[in-house]
């Protein structure tokens, strides 16, 4: 049931899906909304777990402030929404943005998280691709639109959200591999194999993970939730049911952990 409730002092829009399965939250990607990710692997993963999704200020519909973006920042709500709304730990799924802010939570609140699947995310800015947007992609033209249909703030202020969310994007997160290390909680690091965020980071992100999955999946690129959703559905599902670390017939970086 979605719902406005009031997230450290600012009225942020929540879709709690209810549900007697262990909760777990959705964390939208940057620019997006929570729509993105309940419509697509929602409905999954709603079968099995308690499913909670929040738009954070400036997205969706949630309105913005006049101040600026930062991840610490967003950390911030995603916390306040799981004592407030959730109630306790969860299992984190974020995208792009939203697995960043999932990497945070984990290292600022581990009481507060469960599992984590982070899908094209990056834990240094200098880890995505210089690219120039494809002149086919309707992504743009899309992100526009669901912006207009759902902020309270209006079609005028998109320009304000957009200049904020890049300059963040210029200079943040600056999280290391020695930081990740401190994530103890198992992590699934999701990626497409043409994604935003470059193969060696990604990797880096695994490798620097003491409990890190890794699932590369073909044909995808960063938009893997909308372009594969079952596919995606089944690497998370797979993950969060299974108990203990995995077995396999040999192992190497784990037989050496």
């Amino acid at each position: 049931m979605a719902s406005t409730v009031d997230i450290n002092g600012h009225p942020t829009w929540v879709d709690d899906r209810g549900g007697d399965g262990e909760p777990l939250l959705l964390l939208h990607g940057g620019l997006g909304n929570s729509d993105d990710l309940l419509n697509s692997i929602g409905p999954g993963l709603s079968e099995i777990f308690r499913v909670v999704a929040f738009d954070r200020r400036g997205h969706g519909y949630t309105a913005d402030t006049d101040a600026d973006f930062h991840y610490a920042d967003m950390a911030d709500e995603t916390i306040g929404v799981l004592e407030t709304v959730v109630g306790g730990p969860a299992h984190l799924v974020g995208w792009s943005d939203g697995g960043i802010i999932a990497l945070l939570v984990a290292l600022r609140r581990p009481d507060l998280v469960r599992k984590l699947v982070v899908v094209g995310a990056n834990y240094h800015f200098e880890g995505t691709v210089p690219a120039e947007t494809d002149p086919d992609s309707p992504v743009p033209e899309e992100l526009g639109e669901a912006y207009v249909a759902r902020s309270p703030d209006g079609a005028a202020h998109l320009e304000v959200v957009m200049n904020k969310s890049f300059r963040m994007f210029r200079s943040e997160p600056t999280l290391t591999t020695a930081d990740i290390a401190h994530i103890s909680q198992p992590v699934l690091v999701v990626t497409g194999d043409d994604d935003l965020v470059a193969l060696p980071h990604t990797v880096s992100l695994y490798e620097a993970l003491p409990e890190g999955q890794l699932a590369v999946v073909p044909g995808a690129s960063h938009g893997l939730p909308l372009e594969q959703p079952a596919a995606l559905n089944r690497l998370i599902l797979a993950f969060l049911v299974a108990s203990g670390p995995p077995r396999t017939l040999m192992p190497i970086r784990r037989a050496r952990a």
